[in-house]
């Protein structure tokens, strides 16, 4: 049980590989500010704060800005592969997600023509508890979607 979504990006793959790489500009078109950079096998702690790049996305992640937001960071591979663990959907207010399996979400970059192929995966979902798996799976579908135009538009205007 897995999510993927593929993106053209027109933009230069050194580009978009900052844009996935470092935790600030991630944090910027993701919604999310962390207090350190990405490094292999660290764990960070973010807090979600809405987009700057959409203001319709920004508008939806706005009830959740404030919340921690942990992610474990797997794999850094410059202008290849950027992966990390976290628990999906992990937004209920009160809620101990830590004793939880993680997902693996992992952005792949390939050149393409006219552009920089990413392809986005997130996998695990069989290992989330029951109760949650359906939502999280939805919520996670959904906001990858988003997640596409928003590192689309990112890469793009901030060239």
């Amino acid at each position: 049980m897995k999510i993927e979504k593929k993106v053209l990006l027109r933009a230069p793959r050194e580009r978009v590989w900052r844009a996935l790489a470092d935790s600030t500009e991630f944090g910027v078109w993701f919604g999310v500010r962390f207090a350190g950079p990405f490094m292999r096998g660290v764990s960070l702690r973010g807090v979600i704060v809405p987009t700057t790049v959409d203001a319709e996305v920004a508008a939806a992640q706005k009830p959740y800005e404030g919340k921690p937001f942990d992610i474990t960071v797997e794999q850094l591979e410059p202008e290849r592969l950027f992966s990390f663990r976290w628990h999906p959907f992990a937004v209920e207010s009160g809620v101990d997600y830590s004793a939880e399996p993680t997902t693996l979400v992992t952005f792949v970059l390939e050149e393409s023509e006219g552009g920089v192929l990413l392809t986005i995966t997130e996998s695990g979902f069989d290992q989330i508890p029951l109760e949650r798996r359906a939502k999280a799976f939805t919520a996670n579908e959904q906001g990858w979607g988003m997640v596409t135009k928003l590192i689309g538009a990112y890469v793009v205007s901030n060239a």
